[in-house]
């Protein structure tokens, strides 16, 4: 039997794929770069940073596993945060400035998309603050890519 209901799209897809991802990231740097609270944080960071970014926020929301597959996996995403040292004022410009930027850019902005990609940020760069006062972490070197969808991530959080 054959289903007529519309197949939802990831929301990779719906950002507009990796286009979308590249170029946001990118902007977002340069916004980024030129920030007197994140410059400082970011000013020694590679030059395949910005699309390392772009691969692994892609790929959690639903894109082709180019990050996991040749760039590095979730334990690797979180080791890059030990011992940085981020506070909520760094949090928070970097999820201003993004957003800014996702705006700018023109990303889909209906109230499902943007709910979905806010609280994946939201969970994102609050995990990173967490790890990045610890010196290392017991997370498991096989630890999967997270996967975000439209729907809600489920129970709390426990580090």
């Amino acid at each position: 039997m054959e289903s007529n209901k519309p197949t939802v799209p990831t929301l990779y897809d719906w950002a507009g794929g990796m286009p979308a991802f590249v170029t946001l990231f990118d902007q977002f740097y340069d916004k980024v770069l030129a920030d007197d609270i994140l410059e400082p944080v970011f000013k020694h960071m590679s030059a395949e940073h910005r699309l390392h970014v772009a691969h692994f926020v892609a790929e959690v929301l639903g894109g082709p596993k180019i990050y996991s597959e040749s760039e590095g996996s979730h334990f690797k995403m979180i080791q890059k945060h030990l011992s940085k040292h981020l506070s909520e004022a760094h949090r928070k410009r970097w999820m201003e400035l993004l957003l800014q930027t996702a705006d700018e850019l023109q990303l889909p902005d209906d109230p499902e998309f943007r709910s979905a990609f806010l609280a994946y940020l939201e969970w994102g760069t609050r995990i990173a603050v967490i790890n990045s006062d610890m010196a290392e972490t017991n997370e498991p070197a096989d630890a999967p890519m997270p996967k975000w969808g439209w729907g809600v991530p489920g129970g709390p959080y426990i580090p």
